[in-house]
């Protein structure tokens, strides 16, 4: 045990913790030089093309240092926003941290709360400043930044490139020597906590665990203690990318994989204590906290009766990321599909494009929603998710909505800009301070509500790209909301009601009419689009009819026979206004996102 070292590497997005631990992998000759690969630990497609980590790995190491071997457990974390509690379950697992900091880029957003979280706990951390080789880097002020903001020394901070090399063996020398190896009785009542867990089609559910107390063996029986279930550990592996390998026994501070013949991932739910039923363990392992789905959005298939496939996709994808939870509802509009929960706005994006591109489906995704909380006139609270769940105005007491306390860094140049934008969206400010001459740091709570929209896009373009944001949900506050229903030739389409704030409803109505007059396709007769705040219209715009070419079988002859024709259609276009049925394309649905 004292020659076992588990770390993680924590970084905000695109800092180069995927290219680092590569790095690590390599100068740990864990991997050939034939089969090595970029983003070596990203298994999805999906992450190698946007160059993003969605989900944790882990990988096994054996490096030697002045004769004497030491195992050493690498977990590669996400960066975004979205993923935090991928980091923060990783990090419960570890006794140190490498703190990733992009020499050129300095501390950003997400760099602060993974290291509050790794603080939390209780890590070593060692900061690492990354891509040393790029001719804008600027160590002193980087090391100046991380010890002014995080308050870490950096006076013997690790200098590396990951994409030269430089420094890993360093690095790798500098893990052992510094952070400390697991605690923990080996002799004691076994403890394991499930931090992972993933569906293999031929083992069937497994679970990455970390051991903290006791072991675990071969054939053992084991009991999940959160719900008295007992099960058989069929095999046992240690994390590899490429080539896992087997193992008898878990000891105490190892990382491992259990295989224990499972079918759903029901059983193996993060966070759960695992110990031995001959003689388990009195209390299970605290302070772990559950994936919490954020953002709320409806997806339904294009063609209707792909229904059942979209439930069988959202079954199997559940079964590698338990983060996501679903219902099936129905929309007038839209026929039947699920309202699914997400982590935010990336994770969304993720599963949609998972579904469409692992189970060839076509997806229409609702405008995405947060969970409020509907008091009642008879003392009664709903928690809803769906606009189209809010009960009548006259039984509503009153509405609560979700708030986040939000991080942004962004260059002082831009504060005009950024300061606009939060104020739009109902910002208040809690924290303004400057960390360098050129940079500034704002601490604000904001509605969840006016984030999950197009915000962090906004925000980036407003700062050509330099801001960084992080946020973290604080609590539900009192907000005067209302539902903003949008009507198509009369009829209420439900799927693009949306909960604004009514000083906001106007404007937000009137923009709304005024994309989807653009997206309407034209049809033989006027369609009207219209915003109504419950019985009250607010706002409307007509899609003028496209006029059919009825005189085009008339080669010349008398006048008096084309007026005949276009007075005959004006009266059929008449009839025609009370029974018209519009079809929306996908990109009317999409237009909720873009107006502000």
């Amino acid at each position: 045990m004292k020659n076992l070292r588990n770390f993680s590497i924590i970084a905000h997005i695109d800092h180069g913790k995927s290219t680092l631990a590569d790095c690590i992998i390599s100068e740990c000759k864990a991997v050939s030089v034939r089969q090595m690969s970029a983003q070596m630990l990203d298994t999805m497609d999906i992450e190698k093309e946007r160059g993003i980590t969605i989900k944790a790995q882990s990988v096994r190491l054996e490096y030697e240092l002045r004769g004497e071997k030491f195992i050493l457990n690498l977990i590669d974390t996400p960066g975004h926003v979205d993923f935090s509690y991928e980091v923060s379950r990783s990090l419960a697992s570890c006794e140190g941290a490498l703190l990733v900091v992009d020499a050129s880029q300095g501390v950003q957003a997400q760099t602060i709360a993974n290291v509050y979280i790794a603080l939390e706990n209780n890590l070593e951390i060692i900061p690492v400043i990354n891509k040393i080789d790029l001719p804008q880097a600027d160590i002193p002020k980087v090391k100046h930044e991380i010890e002014q903001i995080i308050g870490i020394d950096c006076e013997n901070a690790i200098c590396v490139s990951a994409k030269t090399r430089q420094g890993i063996k360093e690095l790798i020398e500098t893990i052992i020597t510094q952070i400390p190896a697991p605690k923990g009785d080996e002799n004691a009542a076994t403890k394991a906590l499930i931090y992972d867990s993933w569906f293999d089609n031929y083992l069937g559910a497994l679970a990455l665990v970390r051991v903290f107390e006791g072991q675990i063996a071969k054939n053992d029986e084991l009991l999940v203690m959160s719900s008295g279930k007992r099960h058989l550990v069929l095999d046992l592996f240690y994390p590899h990318p490429i080539n896992p390998s087997k193992t008898r026994i878990l000891s105490t501070g190892e990382i491992g994989v259990v295989v224990l013949g499972l079918k759903t991932l029901g059983e193996v739910q993060v966070g759960n204590t695992i110990t031995q039923t001959k003689s388990p363990a009195k209390e299970a392992i605290e302070g772990f906290e559950k994936a919490k789905a954020f953002v709320f959005a409806g997806l339904y298939p294009i063609e209707t009766d792909k229904f059942e496939d979209l439930r069988d996709a959202l079954d199997k994808l559940k079964l590698n990321d338990s983060s996501i939870t679903y219902e099936p509802e129905t929309s007038l509009a839209l026929g039947f599909g699920f309202r699914v929960g997400f982590l935010g706005l990336l994770h969304m994006e993720v599963i949609k494009e998972r579904l469409e591109r692992e189970f060839k489906l076509d997806l229409i995704a609702t405008a995405p929603t947060v969970t409020y909380e509907v008091y009642l006139t008879d003392d009664s609270m709903l928690e809803i998710q769906n606009p189209n769940e809010l009960p009548p105005v006259n039984k509503i007491q009153k509405i609560k909505e979700p708030f986040v306390k939000a991080t942004i860094i962004a260059p002082s140049e831009f504060l005009g800009n950024v300061l606009s934008l939060l104020n739009r969206k109902r910002g208040v400010q809690k924290k303004m301070s400057y960390i360098t001459p050129e940079r500034v740091l704002l601490e604000y709570e904001l509605p969840l509500n006016e984030i999950v929209m197009d915000f962090y896009d906004r925000l980036k373009s407003l700062t050509r790209g330099y801001a960084s944001f992080d946020y973290e949900p604080s609590d539900f506050k009192e907000g005067d909301l209302i539902k903003l229903d949008i009507k198509v030739a009369g009829e209420n389409v439900d799927a693009l009601s949306i909960i604004v704030p009514r000083e906001k409803a106007e404007s937000k109505g009137r923009e709304l009419v005024k994309a989807m007059k653009e997206i309407v396709p034209r049809q033989l007769f006027e369609v009207a689009i219209q915003a109504s705040i419950g019985s009250k219209i607010i706002a409307r715009e007509t899609v003028k009819s496209m006029g059919k070419n009825v005189t085009a079988k008339c080669y010349g002859g008398d006048i008096t026979r084309k007026r005949k024709l276009l007075e005959k259609q004006k009266e059929g276009k008449k009839r025609m206004k009370a029974i018209g049925k519009v079809h929306l394309p996908q990109e009317a649905f999409l237009s909720v996102l873009k107006i502000d």
